[in-house]
């Protein structure tokens, strides 16, 4: 077994336990947003912080990372046909992943100030309000989770069918 295999697997096993995240910390919070009581809402929210805290913000730079050194490893073009290479699906994935990193400043930590400003106004009546429910399902943030999850698959489509 060479180095570049052991790295491609520990690539593929970041690149799971990412999935697991992100799809863990989605449905979690799914069912929170449709809780009716504020104690559920906050235990939810905490088993969603787990699956964020522990696998989706280190795996996925770890995943990056683990990633293009495999393809270095591999000798696949990291960059494509930008310098002359024909292996185009990493460029696309690379670029696929800077767009879901995106979303972080520009809609995730935004609407999270807002999201964060319900709860503890929901905190405060000890109730959960029209507003924080209101800010669970704010469609910025629902369509953004549809992006990151769309882009994961087809991330996972290019390195898997290497279609171009």
């Amino acid at each position: 077994m060479t180095i570049a295999l052991i790295v491609k697997l520990v690539h593929i096993l970041l690149g799971i336990g990412l999935v697991v995240g992100i799809v863990g910390r989605d449905v979690t919070l799914r069912r929170a947003a449709w809780a009716d009581d504020l104690g559920t809402v906050h235990a939810l929210l905490d088993v969603a912080d787990v699956f964020e805290r522990i696998l989706v913000r280190p795996m996925s730079m770890l995943v990056v990372a683990v990633g293009l050194v495999s393809a270095l490893l591999q000798g696949v073009p990291i960059l494509g046909f930008l310098v002359g290479g024909t292996t185009n699906w990493l460029l696309a994935s690379v670029v696929l992943f800077v767009a879901i990193v995106l979303l972080v400043p520009t809609v995730f930590l935004p609407r999270g100030r807002i999201f964060a400003a319900a709860l503890a106004a929901s905190d405060g009546q000890g109730v959960v309000t029209p507003e924080l429910q209101a800010a669970f399902h704010d469609p910025a943030v629902e369509r953004g989770r549809l992006a990151e999850l769309i882009g994961l698959i087809v991330v996972i489509a290019l390195m898997v069918l290497k279609p171009f």
